[in-house]
Formats: structure tokens, sequence, C-alpha cells
């Protein structure tokens, strides 16, 4: 067997990455992500594509953010892994998106298992596994119970300041990886600088307060560069137990279907079991699960 040759592609190389059978082309259909060409590496052996690898960032970036794709051919574990740690870009995460249940069937379970074999290969460690949601206009408006008030807030201060409190008792694994790097200030100005990063207005940001005034938590409707979705829901811990999570997410909702969303996504933590209760009430079903890893020894990376 030959050693595996492996190629960064361009504008005329690009149809090589599509040369892999994909046991996982169900992703197809929900896939609204266009790679660079020269972002994307192949690993070919005897000519023929055992590894494919692409990296993704925002049309502005001068580097790619993450790692979106990866698929590897079974039995080809070392050369995914290959292609992975030689390309000239290291960033801090890696995404395996797989359909809901992929658990369920064996093939599937196959496919997910040499990818994260190859993963793991290239120095990225599992992280958390997440639900991805898409709430669709055919899915209905989430009723408000009504209880919280919505405000707009200017000040980034004070959404910084509510970010602490959500953070200081947090199920979300990316918030807790920060906190265990940095403290909590590290954890809400990571929350806050992806608030900024999204092309969505300022202006969409919103904090829920009982109506007395006491502020309850704050949730971000937003745009990615995917399209809508739901960027952020937390509730302070003071004000945990009451089920706010879906008063802020079923506002949300009602926010992006008036901005003229023709569908919202969103993800939480499996781990996240109320949150992903919450998702479920509300109408967001469940499209495919992601595996997120994060490279070893890269703090802030990407």
């Amino acid at each position: 067997m030959t050693d595996p040759v492996m190629r960064t592609l361009d504008a005329s190389s690009a149809h090589l990455f599509d040369t892999m059978p994909d046991p996982l082309a169900f992703a197809e259909r929900y896939r609204r992500v266009t790679f660079r060409p020269e972002w994307q590496r192949v690993a070919l052996r005897d000519g023929r594509t055992v590894a494919r690898a692409a990296w993704w960032g925002r049309p502005e970036d001068s580097e790619p953010l993450l790692i979106n794709w990866l698929d590897v051919a079974e039995g080809e574990e070392a050369a995914g892994a290959e292609l992975l740690r030689t390309a000239p870009w290291r960033p801090d995460e890696l995404e395996l998106d797989m359909p809901a249940g992929w658990r369920d069937d064996p093939g599937l379970r196959a496919a997910a298992e040499v990818r994260a074999a190859a993963a793991r290969m290239a120095g990225y460690t599992p992280l958390v596994e997440r639900f991805i949601y898409r709430w669709t206009p055919e899915h209905g408006l989430p009723e408000r119970p009504g209880r919280l008030v919505f405000t707009p807030e200017p000040d980034d201060a004070v959404f910084l300041g509510l970010l602490r409190r959500i953070h200081s008792d947090t199920l979300d694994a990316h918030a807790r990886r920060a906190i265990a790097e940095g403290g909590v200030e590290q954890a809400a100005q990571e929350e806050m600088d992806v608030f900024h990063w999204m092309p969505s207005p300022r202006s969409w940001w919103r904090i829920a307060r009982t109506r007395a005034g006491d502020p309850v938590g704050i949730h971000i409707p937003a745009r990615n560069p995917s399209g809508p979705c739901v960027g952020f829901i937390g509730v302070v811990p003071e004000h945990r137990g009451h089920g706010y999570a879906y008063d802020l997410l079923a506002e949300c909702t009602h926010f992006l279907s008036g901005e003229g969303a023709g569908f919202i996504a969103a993800a939480t933590d499996q781990s996240n079991l109320p949150m992903a209760a919450h998702f479920t009430a509300a109408g967001y079903p469940v499209v495919r699960e992601r595996l997120n890893f994060r490279a070893e020894g890269v703090v802030g990376a990407g």
C-alpha cells in the first residue's frame, strides 16, 4: 500500500472533494455552508480520495475558525489524522455532524467512530455532544407565558455583568472550559465576542426582567453567516427552577419570526436536559447531532 498524498485544493481541483462516498450524505440536505476551495484538503491513496476535511470561516476572515467537515474511509484513520496534522491551520475546534439518533444505526455509528478516531489521533479530544435544532413556521409559534418583560439595553457592561452571573453556575461545556482556562470573566467575554461577531444588529439583544424589574436573564436573537438563529439563552442562577428559559426561547422565536425568519437554527448540549426539554416544548425538532472536539494544548486559538 502506497503512502497517502495530502493535497490542499484550489478552484481547479475542488472537484476532488466530491469524489469520496459519504455514508452521512443526509447532511447535504441540511448544509447551508459554502467552503472556500483553498480551505479544503484531501488525502489521496493511489489516486483515490480516502479522507477529506474542510475548514470554515466568514468571508472576511483570513484564517479559518474551525474544522467543519471531516470524512474518513474505513481503515484510513491514520490518513485522516495526517490530513489534519499537516494542514497550515490549527483552529481549536472541530465539529462532526451526525444524523439524529445515529447511535441506533450500526453503519452510522461505525462511520462516526472512524472520524472520531482520526480526530483524536490528530490531537483533538471530545468536548461535548450537542442537539442541533431547526424551527420552521409549520411548527407554529410557541405560546408566550407573559411572565417577563423584555427590553433592549445599549450598554454592553450590563450584558457582561449578567453573563458573569449566568456562567457562575452553568451546564454549558464551552463555558465550563473557558472558566477552567481563565475564570468566569473569560467565559463571559467569549460569549460577548460571539454576540458581536454575528452580523445581526446589536439592537436585537434583549434583557428579561420580572414585572417588578428584577433581571432574570438574556436572550440574543441573531443571524449567523448561515441564517437566523437563537444566539444565546441564559437565566441567572437565583431565578432558575421556574422554567424561565422557555419564556426567553419563546420570545426569541417570536422576535426572529417577526423579522421574517423562514427558519431558526439552535443548539444545546445534550447534557443540558432542561434546555433540551424547552426546545422540544417550543416546537424545535432535532435535525442532527454534533460532536464537538477541542485541540489539546490550544488555548484561545482559531
